[in-house]
């Protein structure tokens, strides 16, 4: 490739990208025990360049729709082909339409359960209307503070 359409060699310290994607030093020492980054060394310090910082980005993004880590690693080792992108375009694409089919599919069975939920609920509140509207207070009381408590908690999905 052309010298002048290369990057300039600037690094990062592993602060600095930690900063950039907003993750952990130990989210990325974990990502170089698993091979998916290779920063060079000075001395006891990592030194991250920019195929480093491309990789850490294309990574979190991979997380983000929740793919593996072997199957990021899949993608990312295509990178290096010298083909122009399209193998790791490629592969990409197909992992990402299985994981679209694989949300949809988990979409659906959240809206009939939320569904079913919300439908028991009516039935139930319904019959203690009746029966023992006293109880119905502490049942708002609980479903108020499980609102609270979701509000608070971001949505993380383990993988």
């Amino acid at each position: 490739m052309p010298t002048e359409l290369r990057r300039p060699e600037r690094t990062f310290t592993i602060r600095q990208l930690c900063l950039e994607f907003k993750c952990t030093p130990r989210a990325l020492r974990f990502y170089e025990d698993k091979g998916l980054l290779s920063p060079a060394r000075q001395g006891l310090n990592r030194v991250y360049s920019y195929k480093d910082r491309a990789r850490l980005q294309l990574i979190l993004r991979g997380k983000r729709v929740n793919l593996s880590l072997s199957e990021i690693r899949e993608i990312l080792d295509l990178y290096d082909k010298n083909d122009g992108g399209a193998a790791q375009n490629a592969t990409a694409l197909r992992r990402f339409r299985e994981r679209l089919v694989t949300l949809e599919r988990q979409r659906e069975d959240l809206d009939h359960a939320i569904a079913e939920l919300k439908d028991a609920s009516q039935r139930i509140e319904q019959a203690l209307s009746q029966s023992r509207p006293d109880l119905l207070q502490s049942a708002v009381n609980v479903e108020a503070a499980a609102a609270r408590q979701a509000s608070r908690q971001p949505a993380t999905v383990a993988r």
